[in-house]
């Protein structure tokens, strides 16, 4: 008997155990519904997760309004949506306009294609012609939105006829393969990537590798792009990854090529650098483009020199360079850049360059085919020489005045003589300039005129060279 309880016993513990695990799988589970919050005597109830690439209307259902009542009849009320701090129309349906709810989400996550949930608020105002009355504000509920992007990957390859070297006679090779350039931005908010490359024979094809498929050793996998139709020898198109066929380079020469993969674009351009690019932006008000830097290496179309950058008008440390004077079409802007060093800024918004150091001057080195440019501030300019006791001393450079009326650095009294001096930027041998006074270089020879007030001019504002008078 004792034995039949316990075993009865032990079966009905197993079956409250198992009822409370019990899950009936002829069932299926479904989410359960989004709750529904107070709004005056009213409610909101949110809608289930929007994929804005499904939405094709001018509005999208946002939330399910149950609209609060005024005690004054006759009065409908106007509601309004509060996403972050950003406020925007919806109407009394619950629908937003797409372009308000698409330009919130770039703005605030970028526009990388994922799930954001967004804590919002409505808010509901009558008037009675003349003035307007919040009468209730909703408790917060969330609008899960992705928003509308391509397939964007962390990085791009080239590869075709162009891409073979003495090592590698197959260019269509992982081991051939050419990195773009990317700024260390997310790819969503800078969809931009870069590469200079050379063809040395005519009609040569080209495709464009995604770095996932490199990475996976797996060229030809899903996501390689090119142009529509084979053998397009545009310089300008769009890219697909639907059939992609390789576009083709015709005439033999140094090329730079440019994705913009929000739009799937492509722009491929000759590179042939001028002697000078010219800098033109907020220090006179956008109105002069007679400071200029040289070209200094043709192969990579590196610019060096110096430049004056002000702001009297508070419009911010901005500015671009143009390759001829007075050319926007050709203009080179933040678009051209993929790393900003040192004091150079990499702008968030617009396409203007910037410095985020402030006013003064600065030596800039910009290198075209890799996308890179450096501002070095000039936080201090001197002279060093047999001149000096000790002599040649770098730590204690004889310092120089800048003068913004004459674009030139200044100083008297200084004694330099023909034992041979250099100037010297920020106390370091990495910036400094020799040769001749009529010509100086960086790295150049030491310079063996004598005299007492020195007056360097950096920025050939006035002449094509850098130089200096010595009196």
């Amino acid at each position: 008997m004792i034995k039949k309880i316990l075993l009865g016993m032990t079966l009905l513990m197993a079956m409250v155990s198992c009822t409370e695990d019990y899950t009936d799988w002829s069932k299926p589970q479904v989410n359960a519904e989004p709750k529904a919050v107070e709004f005056g005597n009213g409610s909101v109830t949110p809608v289930d997760v929007i994929n804005l690439a499904n939405v094709t209307e001018e509005k999208v259902q946002v939330a399910s309004i149950v609209a609060p009542t005024s005690s004054d009849a006759g009065y409908t009320p106007t509601i309004k949506i509060n996403l972050g701090d950003k406020t925007y129309d919806i109407d009394n349906d619950g629908k937003m306009a797409t372009a308000d709810l698409a330009s919130y989400i770039s703005e605030t996550y970028g526009k990388r294609p994922i799930e954001h949930d967004i804590d919002a608020t409505l808010d509901a105002w009558i008037s009675n012609g003349s003035t307007f009355v919040k009468m209730a504000s909703s408790e917060t509920f969330q609008v899960k939105a992705i928003p509308v992007a391509p397939v964007i990957d962390e990085g791009y390859y080239l590869v075709g006829d162009m891409c073979k070297t003495e090592e590698v006679e197959n260019g269509w090779s992982i081991e051939a393969a050419k990195a773009f350039k990317h700024s260390d931005r997310d790819v969503y908010d800078d969809p931009i990537f870069t590469l200079t490359f050379e063809t040395k024979e005519a009609n040569q094809y080209w495709k464009i590798i995604p770095k996932k498929n490199i990475d996976a050793g797996t060229l030809w996998a899903d996501g390689v792009v090119g142009p529509k139709v084979n053998g397009n020898e545009s310089m300008t198109g769009l890219l697909t990854s639907d059939g992609p066929g390789a576009g083709k380079i015709a005439e033999p020469g140094k090329y730079k090529l440019t994705l913009n993969m929000m739009d799937y674009s492509y722009t491929i351009e000759p590179v042939n650098y001028d002697q000078f690019i010219y800098f033109i932006g907020s220090t006179d008000g956008w109105g002069s483009n007679d400071q200029k830097l040289a070209l200094v290496d043709e192969d990579k179309g590196t610019y060096t020199g110096y430049v004056y950058i002000a702001d009297p008008n508070g419009a911010g440390f901005e500015f671009k360079f143009q390759r001829e004077q007075g050319n926007w079409d050709t203009a080179i802007g933040a678009s051209n850049f993929v790393t900003f060093k040192d004091a150079a800024k990499d702008p968030q918004n617009g396409n203007n360059l910037g410095v985020n150091a402030g006013e003064g001057v600065y030596y800039m080195d910009v290198n075209l085919s890799e996308g890179t440019i450096t501002a070095t501030k000039v936080e201090s300019m001197g002279m060093v020489g047999g001149f000096q006791d000790p002599v040649w001393n770098q730590k204690a450079p004889h310092e120089m005045t800048w003068n913004s009326e004459e674009y030139c650095f200044e100083a008297t009294n200084v004694g330099v003589t023909a034992d041979g001096w250099k100037f010297i930027v920020n106390k370091d041998w990495s910036i400094n300039l020799g040769g001749s006074i009529n010509n100086l270089e960086q790295d150049g020879a030491n310079l063996t005129v004598a005299g007492n007030t020195v007056k360097l001019y950096p920025t050939r504002k006035t002449k094509d060279n850098i130089y200096c008078t010595v009196e």
